[in-house]
């Protein structure tokens, strides 16, 4: 018979066990973690944030000095200068702008029209960036948001399709650009960068509309930027006539045509008096 003091002691309880609340611990430590990591949102690095930091602190500058006289010295804008606030214009609109050579503008009354460019392409990007810290609006594009390279045939068809139908009535069936009301001119595009092409269309410079992603798809972007270099790389088969379509094909015939009718009239006319 055993005796009560040589008796086995009771298995200890789980929950009791000097390892239970470490172990616990730490597992509720992991499932937290694991959530947090599923549920955060994605965060930059600490070399990429001062990356961004210094390069709109440029940006700011350079905003300062060449463009805070018209738009304000927080892109708030100034009504008695004529200049529109750019607190949600985006990157996209003044990379557009300033690489374009429209901005800085001597006069802000006047349409502002395409020359030669004296900022470089890291201040570009630096003023690009401050203005698009600055509120929402579209990014500068990547290559494969306006890149045409690899459409087929039936894309760049229907990019006709799309320019004809958005963009002819101002800039000409093949981009040679034409006359607008109010004095203003729509400008021609057929060697104008597939980029700026893209953001234009995204932006809407001055009379031009937003075409918003919504309308019209990177896809037809695209497609409309092949339909344009296509058909100014394709060789005429007689005179273009500056590819301007009827305007100047119906001048040429009042001038040409008319002309030669009226001269011939005047000849028969004078010859018919000596007789």
């Amino acid at each position: 018979m055993t005796s009560p003091a040589s008796a086995p002691r009771p298995r200890q309880s789980l929950r009791r066990h000097r390892a239970a609340r470490p172990v616990l611990l730490a597992l509720s430590l992991f499932l937290v973690g694991a959530v947090y990591a599923a549920v955060a949102p994605a965060t930059t690095s600490s070399a990429d944030g001062a990356a961004d930091a210094q390069l709109i602190a440029q940006g700011k500058d350079l905003f300062a000095v060449n463009c805070a006289s018209c738009h304000g010295l927080n892109a708030e804008g100034l009504a008695q200068q004529g200049a529109p606030a750019l607190t949600n214009v985006g990157a996209a609109a003044v990379d557009f702008q300033v690489r374009t050579g429209r901005m800085p503008m001597g006069n802000p009354y006047a349409q502002a029209v395409g020359k030669q460019n004296t900022f470089t392409d890291d201040e570009i990007n630096a003023l690009a960036t401050y203005v698009g810290s600055l509120g929402s609006g579209p990014k500068v594009p990547g290559e494969d948001q306006y890149n045409p390279d690899g459409l087929s045939a039936e894309d760049v068809a229907r990019g006709g399709d799309l320019f004809r139908t958005n963009c002819s009535a101002c800039h000409n069936f093949k981009g040679a650009g034409g006359a607008l009301p109010n004095g203003f001119v729509a400008p021609s595009i057929e060697k104008t960068d597939p980029a700026q092409i893209w953001e234009a269309m995204r932006t809407g410079p001055g009379q031009m509309p937003v075409f918003a992603a919504g309308a019209i798809p990177d896809e037809d972007v695209k497609a409309v930027i092949a339909y344009v270099q296509q058909v100014n790389a394709t060789p005429s088969a007689g005179l273009t006539l500056g590819g301007i379509g009827p305007v100047a094909e119906g001048f040429w015939a009042w001038v040409v045509g008319i002309g030669s009718l009226v001269l011939a009239a005047v000849w028969i006319a004078t010859r018919g008096a000596r007789a």
